[in-house]
């Protein structure tokens, strides 16, 4: 156990400095940022692409938010419609968080999930919805569970929460 805490520590790289932002801010990262979702989740780069030109197009106030360290995105989430689950009428959902392994345990995740929250809420729109298995790290940030939703096309269960 004490090994296992070592060797997390060795790989974290602690960052002084960080920005988070909205894709607004900087939409000339929106070719790296869709890239940088499309590897960690495996979704193809043209379904970001749309998401996030409709964004920036400002046909939705449905957000992309990043955190940047020495100019390179090191974490970051959407708001999306709906993040694969079969009630429609649970919207919009924060999607495609993630950090990069080497930054967490530095309370990126938790910063950016309350930023985009707070920009959702300052839009008018609240409360705001978020599918995941795991469980305890949402709650820390003001996120509480609210039921198990099926995912699209599978057999399978997930939890959703809601941030009020």
């Amino acid at each position: 156990m004490v090994n296992d805490k070592i060797k997390q520590m060795q790989h974290k790289i602690p960052i002084k400095e960080y920005s988070i932002i909205t894709l607004r801010e900087k939409p000339e990262l929106k070719q790296s940022a869709a890239e940088w979702f499309c590897n960690i989740w495996k979704i193809p780069k043209k379904a970001y692409l749309e998401c996030m030109e409709a964004y920036l197009n400002k046909e939705t106030e449905y957000g992309w938010y990043l955190c940047i360290n020495d100019g390179k995105i090191i974490a970051g989430l959407g708001v999306i419609e709906n993040d694969f689950h079969n009630e429609k009428n649970l919207k919009p959902n924060i999607c495609a968080v993630y950090t990069e392994k080497e930054y967490r345990n530095n309370g990126i995740a938790g910063k950016l999930l309350n930023y985009a929250v707070e920009d959702c809420r300052a839009k008018g729109i609240s409360p705001v919805y978020l599918v995941t298995d795991h469980i305890g790290f949402y709650e820390k940030y003001g996120w509480e569970f609210l039921c198990m939703v099926q995912e699209s096309n599978e057999t399978t269960m997930t939890r959703m929460y809601i941030h009020k």
